[in-house]
């Protein structure tokens, strides 16, 4: 058994794949002999994985790694994920900062955590783009895993900074994945979410494996509850991928990114499908699998679109049946080709829209919701609101974020559950 070393508190910024890369640290950083506790409680060291889509999500990180600074001045703090990929140096000028590491050295940060813990070694910069490193099991202290099944993204649109900090896509072996689930499911995991860049490119390195041999071996080869995977772009949403969703194993909930609905946005952001086709893989989602959630990204903003192609992209989304729009204003990024396109919207024009799509939203989260009322889902209940309140909060199979009230603790229990009406942004359901 290893030493104790001290406390450790990990945050996570971004994306469902950061996620799983905290999973992985925490995980190890346990193996090592540190005690995972929250930043509040004044860790010896802080790890923050950041995001870098959007300067919003820059600023963001920003704010924590000053504010972790102010409340715990001795804390050794470490900055990691995408934002630390792409800006190291400007992050290790922030006051406190004692560790840069970027994403595809993280699987050794823990390794270099221990060697400079026993060494005594003070500040530095590490950082590395070197050939990517291997990809590894998941854990979180959350009922659900996210299970990183590969990284990378070659389609290089032009508004994405994420291939230069994720890198080009490589998968994970097959069955490697089939054990990480087994493994999740005796921990006690009732739900297992596929993650990672470019989920539709799984395999495409490997001889006769892609994402739908994929789903398949894991739903034959394990016995975990319930399978969800956390993002397809439309053109991969073949029929014979959509057919697997039959399965009542696999979550019916599709996040399905359109960014734009005017054609000529889209082709100028390097999108690889157009609104008609994106159109119609929703209907086909729609004619197969019953209530199923879909839900889009949609930016705003992007440089040159004019009123008329906004417009385009809002009369889409209106009459698109979609179950929620998360929307974004565009952010530039240095170094991707949209950075260099003229005719940037002013911050004005952004915000207008960005309230529109907000307002849209609004409106096609609280019909889908209420679409559902009435019917009966599975429930994986997640956690208490508060602990003893008695009132639980909980997930059901098509992403709809549900509350109950119970005499008897539902965490980590998959129930049937019967949505009977809205909360706010729960819906209130009952065991049935």
């Amino acid at each position: 058994m290893n030493k104790f070393r001290g406390t450790i508190a990990v945050d996570t910024h971004g994306c469902k794949l950061n996620r799983a890369d905290s999973d992985d640290l925490i995980r190890n950083f346990i193996n090592a002999g540190y005690r995972v506790v929250q930043p509040s409680e004044g860790p010896n060291i802080y790890v923050l994985n950041t995001c870098t889509v959007t300067h919003v999500a820059d600023a963001k990180a920003r704010q924590a790694l000053r504010g972790v600074k102010k409340a715990n001045p001795n804390t050794k703090i470490i900055v990691t994920g995408c934002y630390a990929e792409r800006a190291p140096k400007d992050l290790l000028s922030i006051h406190g900062v004692d560790l840069v590491w970027g994403n595809n050295e993280k699987i050794n940060l823990v390794d270099k955590v221990v060697s400079d813990d026993d060494s005594g070694e003070g500040k530095e910069q590490i950082f590395d783009r070197g050939a990517g490193t291997p990809l590894f099991t998941s854990i979180n202290g959350r009922t659900r895993a996210m299970l990183k099944i590969q990284e990378g993204c070659n389609q290089v649109c032009s508004y994405c900074i994420v291939p230069k900090v994720r890198g080009r896509e490589t998968s994970v072996e097959p069955r490697d994945l089939i054990n990480q689930v087994r493994k999740r499911v005796s921990e006690g995991y009732k739900e297992v979410v596929l993650t990672g860049t470019q989920l539709g490119s799984y395999g495409f390195e490997m001889d006769g494996m892609n994402i739908e041999l994929l789903i398949k071996s894991i739903l034959n080869e394990t016995n975990v509850e319930r399978l969800r995977v956390s993002s397809l772009q439309p053109q991969e949403i073949t029929d014979k991928l959509l057919n697997l969703w039959r399965a009542s194993r696999l979550c019916p909930h599709f996040h399905m990114p359109l960014q734009s609905g005017s054609n000529t946005v889209l082709e100028r952001m390097r999108r690889r499908y157009t609104i008609e086709l994106y159109r119609q893989v929703l209907l086909n989602i729609r004619n197969t699998i019953t209530a199923a959630s879909v839900t889009a990204d949609v930016i705003v903003g992007f440089p040159g679109e004019t009123d008329e192609e906004f417009e385009e992209t809002f009369n889409a989304c209106s009459s698109l049946d979609l179950s929620d729009i998360h929307v974004f204003p565009y952010s530039t990024r240095p170094g991707t080709t949209a950075s260099h396109f003229r005719s940037h919207i002013d911050s004005k024009t952004k915000k207008i829209r960005m309230n529109r799509m907000l307002d849209l939203s609004k409106i096609k989260s609280e019909a889908f919701r209420r679409s559902c009322l009435g019917s009966v889902h599975s429930v994986l209940w997640e956690k208490e609101e508060r602990p003893g309140s008695g009132y639980y909060l909980g997930l059901t199979d098509n992403y709809i974020k549900v509350r109950t009230r119970s005499s008897r603790n539902l965490v980590n229990h998959i129930l049937p559950c019967k949505l009977v009406g809205l909360q706010n942004k729960f819906v209130f359901a009952e065991p049935v």
